[in-house]
């Protein structure tokens, strides 16, 4: 068989369509704790070791000028044969990888979402967004002055640990929810993240929509609570509740204000479907999960307004595409759309939907390409199996999921490492049995080791899920790796057991970010200068 061959592509070429914005992808295929290590600050990270699962809905033209690269692992040439398998037609790979990028004069940036924490720095330093230490706010707190603390992550990180008081109020939620949690204008409000981004970035939108409270980031989030030697609560489960009319209304005009200061388009459904004809197109309902799953626009996808301000290259990996967004009461969306606007998209809302234009259910689904044919074999045939030898069961989870819970006998394997060591990365074996949390991944595997074995192979139905339904034995801990443990880049800010040396390192890198986006020059950030005091409403 003749392997594909793509051509190179300069990073001087890149660089230039970024400034211009038109649309780029760049690809950056290593697993995700190498990517972390130094990539370009708009290289999106979709590891060859899952790249089905998430590349046909983060790049969904199939003409999108696609750019790959690795760092010498030699997964980039896999990847753009993968995609090319799929139809993409306008593949490249990097020349010389990140030393072609480097020596362009392009910049590596370190950790993830690069984008939105370089730029909630940077608002920070143009809006001189206020902020008090964690001390300043432990102060508050025991004093029993009037304030509410607002916690602007996910709802998962809040449960895990939280300010003492804080009440899990994600991102895109603050403007519409702020009156009715601190309706008196004299209660101060203080809004956290882990570190510093969404924290930023939630009091600035308080901000800018004009809530007169005074208003302060927590400065350095949990970590700089940690770092001040104070106590975390756990478990807590403190929510936002109903909006109510009043506050919706006031806060729908203040958000739309601040999206047309911000220059966002508005669309209806007739420019929208050009648009999805003329180039990429993004399409995200932005309000709660819970809403979106009750009723939502068909072909769009939930992305919660904060998450997407902080992970938009979780989502939109095209830079320089267009995004549209949508809800049902003119502030989420709104909101949302001004930051995305400063990040330098193209972005609009889509206006003019009426309650029967929600008419799908049920939560967003994936398109995914479709995967080899494949035998299948019973959680009970399978044990039976394993208790007879002879078979290697090899199991393409995550790390962490694999180091809580897994089948006896079950080795882990990363599909990077597959690509790199081909048949020595394998046990010996009369047969293989393939499985992850549902076999879905897994089952991209297959015909791959098929070929390298040339022995029989097999897909567990169900996957692990199915195993322990069955009720069949588990076990756990670092047993049978057969790749490094580097599927998932561990946050500085995330889980209860962070070095303080580590979360120090954290804090500084953020600090250097705003430097280190003047040296890269092809960001294309435009950020709004509003000082509380200047709002007028």
């Amino acid at each position: 068989m003749v392997e594909n061959t793509f051509p190179l592509r300069d990073a001087a070429e890149i660089i230039q369509a970024l400034r211009q914005r038109q649309e780029v992808a760049l690809v950056d295929v290593r697993d995700e704790a190498l990517y972390a290590q130094g990539h370009p600050l708009f290289a999106v990270n979709l590891p060859l070791s899952r790249l089905e699962l998430k590349w046909l809905d983060r790049i969904p033209r199939r003409d999108t000028p696609v750019t790959l690269y690795d760092n010498g692992e030699g997964l980039a040439q896999a990847a753009a044969a993968r995609i090319a398998s799929w139809g993409y037609s306008n593949i490249a790979l990097l020349n010389e990888d990140l030393v072609g990028w480097q020596k362009a004069g392009g910049e590596l940036f370190t950790d993830v979402n690069s984008p939105s924490k370089a730029f909630g720095e940077l608002v920070e330093h143009h809006n001189h967004t206020p902020s008090l230490s964690a001390e300043e706010v432990n102060a508050l707190l025991r004093e029993n002055v009037d304030v509410r603390v607002l916690d602007a992550r996910r709802y998962d990180e809040y449960h895990t640990m939280s300010i003492p008081a804080g009440v899990s109020v994600p991102g895109g939620e603050l403007v519409l929810r702020v009156r009715d949690l601190a309706p008196s204008p004299e209660t101060t409000i203080i809004v956290n993240c882990a570190g510093r981004t969404r924290s930023i970035i939630g009091t600035q939108s308080l901000v800018n929509a004009g809530v007169r409270n005074p208003i302060f980031a927590l400065r350095n989030g949990t970590i700089g609570w940690t770092l001040a030697g104070l106590s975390l609560d756990h478990d807590q489960t403190r929510r936002y509740g109903a909006t109510s009319e009043t506050a919706q209304y006031h806060a729908a005009a203040q958000a739309r204000r601040v999206a047309d200061q911000a220059g966002v388009l508005r669309i209806d459904k007739s420019t929208l479907a050009r648009w999805q004809q003329e180039a990429t197109t993004y399409l995200f309902d932005v309000r709660d999960g819970e809403e979106f799953s009750t009723g939502h626009v068909p072909g769009s996808r939930s992305v919660p307004g904060g998450q997407l301000v902080q992970e938009t290259d979780h989502y939109a990996s095209v830079r320089g595409a267009r995004i549209v967004l949508i809800d049902n009461d003119g502030v989420r969306a709104n909101m949302t759309a001004s930051w995305l606007a400063q990040l330098g998209w193209h972005v609009a809302v889509l206006e003019g939907l009426k309650l029967a234009d929600f008419s799908q259910q049920g939560g967003w689904q994936p398109q995914l390409p479709s995967a080899p044919a494949a035998d299948w074999v019973s959680p009970s045939q399978l044990a039976e199996w394993l208790s007879q030898g002879h078979t290697q069961l090899l199991d393409f989870t995550t790390y962490a999921n694999y180091l809580k819970n897994h089948i006896p006998g079950a080795a882990w394997l990363l599909r990077s490492t597959l690509q790199q060591q081909g048949k020595s990365a394998l046990p010996d074996a009369e047969r293989y049995v393939l499985t992850c949390g549902s076999s879905l991944l897994a089952g991209y595997a297959v015909e791959e080791i098929a070929a390298l074995t040339g022995k029989p192979v097999y897909l567990l139905q169900g996957g692990n899920a199915a195993w322990r339904n069955a009720g069949l034995p588990t076990e756990s801990g670092e047993l049978n790796l057969l790749s490094p443990a580097i599927d998932r880049y561990r946050r500085p800010y995330e889980g209860t057991d962070i070095e303080p040396t580590v979360m120090q390192a954290y804090l500084d890198w953020e600090y250097g970010l705003v430097a280190q986006l003047d040296r890269d020059g092809t960001h294309g950030f435009n950020v709004l200068q509003v000082k509380q005091e200047d709002v007028v409403v």
